[in-house]
């Protein structure tokens, strides 16, 4: 199982490292998850620095893959040669996740047709532009596809990855061991409470058994 993170210069480290961290919680041999870069080395908006583990080519082959989002996604999609490699994604034989403008990339590609999506409050306008609805809540999503707004709703789509491939009982493992001391039983709930009505029904079920 391959979960690729695409990640671009200029990214937000909070929507590519903390869904890193949570799907890294799964401690499978065949369990692999990475950073996937158009380049060797891409730097954050806030200058943080960061190698490339899989390659674009890599990514669109994956499994699962997370759109990851920052200040340059609108040059981004604008790439003749990203957009092209991205156009082999997908979603009838792979999970396909966008956290906040990372969904810019996906209304480009056409794979929110007929699919409302969550973004940052930034990225709004543009997605819109692009002739999507825009919902207000952090997470959404639709059979294979799912869109998350605001950075810290990343771990919604790791979990929600988690789930569909691993099971809920792992998906809250891997919630309860980043959630706050103290906090824990309240943030998974709300976590399940944002995620459940978007699972299949079997996963559903799972979750508020």
């Amino acid at each position: 199982m391959h979960i690729a993170i695409l990640t671009f210069e200029g990214y937000n480290e909070l929507d590519s490292l903390i869904a890193l961290g949570v799907l890294n919680r799964i401690k499978d041999d065949d369990w692999r998850v990475t950073i996937a870069t158009p380049a060797p080395r891409v730097t954050s908006m806030n200058g943080v620095v960061i190698e490339q583990m899989s390659t674009l080519d890599e990514a669109v082959a994956a499994d699962a893959v997370i759109v990851g989002s920052g200040i340059a996604t609108r040059e981004v999609v604008e790439d003749p040669s990203i957009m092209r490699t991205l156009g082999r994604l997908d979603p009838s034989r792979q999970l396909i996740a966008a956290q906040c403008s990372g969904a810019l990339v996906l209304a480009r590609l056409g794979l929110l047709r007929d699919i409302p999506a969550c973004t940052d409050l930034t990225t709004k306008p543009w997605v819109v532009a692009a002739g999507v609805d825009v919902l207000n809540q952090p997470f959404f999503a639709k059979d294979n596809i799912a869109t998350a707004g605001g950075c810290l709703a990343s771990h919604y789509l790791a979990a929600w990855l988690i789930t569909r491939t691993r099971g809920a009982e792992a998906a809250g493992a891997a919630l309860h061991y980043v959630a706050p001391v103290g906090e824990k039983e309240e943030y998974i709930e709300r976590a399940w409470r944002n995620i459940t009505p978007y699972l299949p029904t079997r996963e559903s079920a799972m979750t508020s058994a």
